[in-house]
């Protein structure tokens, strides 16, 4: 224990050791329970900030293969973001390759050296002595916007960990901040795709002498130098000890949308996500299968080849169907369809992580798909525009991610992006998401320009559509759902969006109940005179 005068006060700062790692925990943040100091008079509650990571583990081939074409290349400094896995089971991390980030719309590398005003002043100054005043500019928004299209392209057991940066030792020393803020950026850029991220990785491959430095960081509300602590690195076989888990998930979502008045109005982004909330803490209670064998130990999987996953739920008693039936419900939003979600685990981690990231994966390509559709309807601020339909102009002024869910708006059809998969290193995959109107070769330039792919690398042909149309219906009615084979003839299509048409919608829809409410009553006519029938001639036959 230390103490320190703080304003005429004792300011308490504890260093408590541990066999492998240390923390330090100060007095004002003795505030969860965990550990009492038994040679302390007071009972203090100790928060334990321990390292996750003690060592980590890079591909070879991969990162030797970076190497060799920063050190043949002339640039002082690149940024990138690092691919891999943190697994706290075994206090290791996996790094599986590095991209480099693009160049922004102007052309601009998002990371250069400066040096100070003094040293161009001075050109009499040696090289070792203005070197010594270097540092880095890292566009840090730049790097976080890359780190979050990124994230979507990723599987399970697949994730943006950190960044890397190529530079001098001089220049790292001198740009620890400008690092932690790039880090805290990317953290930001991807916590809603991933909210478990509680570390990320700083990889430093330095040019003047030539080294491997790895450090992790804790990420808190404010990331600074003291955060960094160095960790083990080393090269070895990391794709090669890998093993694949796959999954079929079909899901069926269906939520009210209230009258005007009859609830607080929230956009149709803010429902989706507040939907997918809810899902995510339902997936993560309910059982899986491998292949066939209910899971119940935690051991690791020892058979090779690839091995299906299969999602067990409990019954629950369904919310959304009670709250369907409440007067001020006017319709339903019904968002279904199927992912295939894929996985990879390393050979010592236990199956119940391939189930736990076979979760997350599902959770994550729902949420990056709406993600997709919000990033659109932003841009084009015109997305809902179908056709000349003018008594349309309500909904086609407005983004549909900024839509309020209530009866004022049209019956439509929007068609989500389908994930497919692109074959990436050493008989792994990472999936891009494919619009309704676009092709694979927009899936390569994706690639090209996103994960550093080589074009001669990508064969369309070996690109995996593995999913069936995603969609979301929203609904005027209830028979809209339970019926809409017979009112999609009235769909007008335009981009991912389909609409029905002012024109004949009200009529057909009137018609086609009053049809569904003609029919129980002619099958019973039938049914009654059938039997009428067949009793009289029973009744002649005796």
């Amino acid at each position: 224990m230390r103490e320190t005068p703080v304003n005429g006060s004792t300011k308490r700062t504890f260093f408590i050791f541990f066999p492998n790692n240390y923390s330090i925990l100060k007095r004002n943040d003795l505030s969860k329970t965990g550990f009492v100091n038994s040679g302390i008079s007071e009972r203090y509650n100790l928060w334990l900030l321990q390292i996750m990571v003690k060592a980590v583990v890079g591909e070879d081939t991969r990162l030797t293969s970076v190497e060799d074409r920063l050190s043949h290349s002339a640039i002082p400094a690149e940024v990138g973001l690092v691919i891999g896995k943190l697994s706290s089971v075994l206090d290791r991390g996996f790094v599986f390759d590095l991209i480099p980030t693009p160049s922004n719309d102007d052309g601009e590398p998002a990371c250069a050296v400066l040096e100070t005003k003094d040293d161009k002043r001075k050109p009499s100054k040696s090289k070792s002595q203005s070197s010594e005043s270097s540092s880095l500019s890292i566009d840090s928004d730049w790097v976080a916007e890359h780190a979050r299209q990124v994230s979507r392209m990723l599987l399970g057991g697949m994730k943006v960990v950190g960044i890397y940066v190529w530079a001098s030792d001089i220049a790292f020393k001198n740009s620890t901040m400008i690092l932690c803020q790039a880090m805290k950026a990317v953290s930001d850029a991807i916590r809603h795709l991933d909210p478990s991220l509680n570390e990320a990785l700083l990889i430093h491959i330095c040019y003047s002498p030539r080294r491997w430095n790895c450090r992790t960081c804790l990420l808190s509300s404010s990331i600074t130098s003291s955060n960094l602590r160095p960790c083990d690195f080393k090269l070895g076989k990391v794709l090669s000890s890998l093993q694949r888990f796959r999954c079929s998930y079909n899901f069926s979502f269906r939520l009210p949308i209230y009258g005007e008045g009859g609830s607080s109005a929230q956009t149709f982004t803010d429902t989706i996500r507040k939907e997918l909330a809810i899902h995510a803490k339902e997936l993560n209670s309910a059982n899986a299968m491998i292949d066939g064998d209910l899971v119940h130990n935690d051991e690791p999987c020892n058979t090779d080849g690839e091995h299906e996953i299969e999602l067990l739920f409990p019954f629950m008693k369904d919310t959304r169907a009670e709250a369907s039936t409440a007067k001020n419900v006017t319709g339903i939003l019904l968002f279904t369809g199927s992912v295939f979600s894929y996985a990879y685990l390393n050979v010592k981690e236990p199956v119940s992580q391939a189930i736990a990231d076979i979760k997350a994966d599902i959770i994550r390509s729902l949420q990056s798909r709406l993600d997709i559709i919000c990033d659109e309807s932003e841009q084009d601020l015109n997305p809902t525009d179908v056709g000349d339909n003018e008594n349309a102009d309500g909904m086609s002024k407005i983004p549909i991610s900024k839509l309020i869910l209530n009866s004022s708006i049209k019956a439509c059809h929007l068609r989500l992006p389908r994930r497919v998969l692109v074959p990436w290193l050493s008989g792994m995959f990472i999936c891009d998401y494919l619009q309704p109107f676009e092709s694979l070769e927009v899936v390569k330039e994706r690639c090209i320009e996103l994960m550093s792919m080589e074009h001669s690398s990508i064969d369309e042909s070996k690109i995996s559509e593995v999913e069936t149309e995603t969609s979301l219906l929203i609904a005027e009615s209830m028979w809209d759902v339970i019926s809409p084979a017979t009112s999609a003839s009235s769909f007008c299509l335009g981009g991912n969006v389909e609409r029905t048409t002012d024109g004949e919608d009200e009529t057909k829809r009137t018609s086609n109940a009053s049809t569904a409410s003609n029919v129980p009553i002619l099958v019973g006519i039938f049914v009654l005179l059938l039997s009428i029938v067949l009793g009289f001639m029973l009744y002649q036959s005796d």
